[in-house]
């Protein structure tokens, strides 16, 4: 799918038009801002703009007649942590809405945004639009009452149980995701259960790099082929389509030839090594920090071991596993769907960390349904992540096209 022709994959058109708007640079007007009203709708002062001027520009270019106009306003004004100024145009663009299910964006995401930014904004809840948004999605009403229940009524347990898998109406990675995560963490979810007594991960480290490694790469994949504790494997894109052919098959190789981005091909083979071959995966573009990094690593007694950022976001970046991990299963799932299903995502939603995020959310509802116990999992924080891995400079970067870009 062309991703900047969202119209051609409906499920994905929200994630799409939001990621295209965040990707450009929208031109400044020329001369002082001049207002147009709206038909059929309050009109508009500079204030509920909130002095933004990337969204100013696009109202004074655009206006705000359609839905999509509507939508990313407000997309703008959300991103900008404007979400008090979002709330009404994600209001706007709902009450644009033709209501049809046909049409894109869908109803209950314009009124699930709008009320979430409300939330955001310190604002309370009408109840008559969270009546609205059940009559469209009992899920999403489900999880903006979960949200005030953990941010207003401070139940966390309560907020996990009320969201349920509401999850599953929205793309891997949206943050419905690092929310249910965040309300895991506050109820004070037990992650790790029946921990071992001895490793369990194997003592492996796997990177990968497509073909010619700048020096800075080849520089660090010397620093961890010296490493005597970890058997150290470097794959290149000629060995890992190989790999993944002769240990997934046919259909594996062609999701990893078809990857939009090296980035995209790497977080596909990332997550078939490690389900395969159990170990600890590292990007190419950081390194274990030092000998008391190392020293964490191999001490690891659970058979998953994650970090989040400072926001809640799985990095899929540094991580490890058993082989035949339940945690991979899922995120392997994640991706096979995603690829089929959702060519155009952002690749972050579609193959990168919020297939982890997904995978996690899906194990906790599980155990907290009692349909299968978590198996033993780490979870540490942005903290931790800092204290073992380190970046260096990559000047590559600035001659390629970043992933976040495609």
């Amino acid at each position: 799918m062309d991703s900047t022709h969202p119209e051609t994959d409906p499920a994905s058109a929200e994630i799409d038009a939001w990621d295209l708007q965040r990707s450009e640079d929208v031109p400044a007007p020329d001369g002082p801002a001049q207002l147009p009203t709206l038909e059929g709708l309050d009109a508009l002062t500079l204030q509920d703009f909130a002095q933004d001027e990337q969204a100013l520009a696009f109202y004074l270019t655009n206006g705000c007649s359609t839905v999509m106009h509507a939508f990313t306003l407000a997309n703008i004004l959300h991103t900008s942590f404007r979400v008090q100024e979002a709330s009404r145009f994600y209001r706007i663009a709902f009450d644009l809405h033709s209501k049809n299910p046909g049409e894109y964006p869908l109803a209950q995401s314009l009124l699930q945004a709008r009320l979430l930014c409300l939330l955001k904004a310190g604002m309370d809840l009408p109840a008559e639009e969270v009546a609205q948004l059940r009559a469209l999605c009992i899920p999403h009403a489900n999880f903006i009452e979960s949200v005030h229940k953990a941010w207003r009524e401070g139940d966390p347990m309560g907020a996990l149980r009320l969201t349920g898998n509401a999850y599953e109406e929205f793309h891997t990675g949206e943050e419905i995701d690092s929310l249910y995560l965040s309300f895991a963490q506050q109820a004070h979810f037990t992650f790790s259960k029946n921990r071992a007594d001895h490793r369990v991960i194997p003592n492996r480290l796997f990177l990968y790099w497509d073909k010619n490694p700048p020096e800075e790469i080849v520089r660090n994949f010397e620093f961890h082929r010296r490493i005597t504790d970890l058997d150290v494997k470097i794959f290149d894109k000629a060995e890992a389509e190989e790999w993944l052919y002769d240990v997934y098959g046919v259909e594996a190789r062609a999701l990893f030839l078809n990857a939009r981005h090296p980035a995209e091909a790497a977080d596909i083979l990332r997550v078939h090594v490690i389900q395969a071959l159990g170990g600890w995966w590292l990007d190419a573009d950081i390194r274990i920090r030092d000998e008391e990094a190392l020293k964490f690593i191999l001490d690891q007694k659970d058979s998953n071991v994650l970090f989040l950022t400072h926001n809640n976001v799985v990095h899929n970046d540094f991580f490890g596993s058993v082989p035949q991990s339940p945690l991979l299963n899922e995120c392997l799932l994640n991706i096979y769907r995603n690829c089929h299903m959702h060519q155009g995502l952002f690749i972050a939603y579609k193959t990168g960390p919020g297939v982890f995020n997904r995978a996690l959310n899906r194990l906790i509802h599980r155990d907290l349904s009692d349909i299968a116990a978590m198996p033993p999992t780490s979870v540490y924080d942005h903290h931790m992540f800092s204290r073992l891995i380190e970046e260096f400079d990559t000047p590559y970067k600035a001659q390629t096209i970043h992933w976040q870009a495609v």
